[in-house]
């Protein structure tokens, strides 16, 4: 594990024993299981969708938005990502690289109200932030495979599928992806899983967009995947189609835009303008 990860990992153990020691897991659960259902995920037949990311910064682009302008915008600008056809709306929640909190994923789920299901995007070690992120109105939460070990990630997913969540396995290269592999196929029937390849470099925080191609064809089948980091633009959405990806994750090009809504649109638009044409059964030609 990178020594990014590892601030990362251990950052987010001392915010879980702060929460805990502040509301009991027990307690915490009952809440969780107490909240009201979250939106399905629902992908297009169209091939191609967008996981549109809200976050105030990047320890690579640096700040993005401050608090003070998020918390009045994160309404409309969540509203936009879903006017624009986003899938699913990506929240960070990480405090100290990110200015994340989980006031902003509550808040966003409040300002969807039911329309498209919410991504909590942390780094998280613990059931208790799986609880956390269904209390706080989440369908969903990323797992990074290379931060947990095998009792960790069990754990996780079983927590998921007590909360009723899906989520989405992040890899960084092939050892990740076999352990995807074999994830999916013990828990495919009881939780919805997503698998995504993040092409950011860890070690330097730059995209290596030649991952996103390099690893595709070792992306297990069955499973709506997810290019992560680095789509600026419709040509960067188009190759992510042309490379076999379902979906991407698109947060900078967002956060930076001052139109999201038409940004969405367009990123789809080229996407899906990707998308190999199908072959028409002969009876319906």
């Amino acid at each position: 594990m990178t020594d990014f990860l590892t601030q990362m990992a251990q950052s987010s153990r001392e915010r879980t024993e702060r929460a805990r020691a502040l509301c009991p897991e027990a307690v915490l659960r009952e809440q969780a299981a107490a909240s009201a259902p979250a939106p399905p995920l629902q992908l297009s037949d169209a091939g191609f969708d967008l996981i549109a990311e809200l976050k105030l910064r990047s320890p690579a682009l640096g700040l993005l938005s401050t608090a003070g302008a998020l918390e009045v915008a994160i309404n409309t600008r969540v509203q936009a990502y879903a006017a624009g056809g986003a899938a699913m709306v990506s929240v960070l929640t990480e405090p100290t690289r990110f200015d994340g909190a989980l006031s902003h994923l509550e808040q966003a789920t409040a300002a969807l109200a039911g329309r498209v299901p919410v991504l909590r995007k942390d780094f998280l070690v613990d059931r208790y932030q799986v609880y956390e992120a269904r209390a706080a109105g989440a369908g969903g939460v990323l797992l990074i495979l290379r931060m947990l070990d095998e009792a960790a990630l069990a754990a996780l997913l079983e927590s998921c599928i007590e909360m009723h969540l899906f989520a989405l396995l992040e890899a960084f290269d092939e050892a990740d992806l076999a352990r995807a592999q074999r994830l999916i196929e013990r828990y495919r029937h009881d939780v919805r899983l997503l698998v995504g390849v993040n092409s950011r470099d860890l070690e330097t925080l730059r995209v290596r967009s030649e991952r996103l191609a390099a690893l595709a064809p070792r992306l297990p089948a069955g499973v709506p995947r997810v290019a992560e980091s680095g789509i600026e633009s419709s040509a960067d959405a188009a190759q992510c189609v042309r490379a076999g990806y379902d979906l991407a994750l698109v947060g900078g090009a967002l956060m930076k835009s001052t139109a999201p809504e038409q940004t969405v649109r367009t990123l789809l638009a080229a996407g899906r303008a990707a998308v190999a044409p199908r072959e028409v059964p002969s009876a319906c030609r």
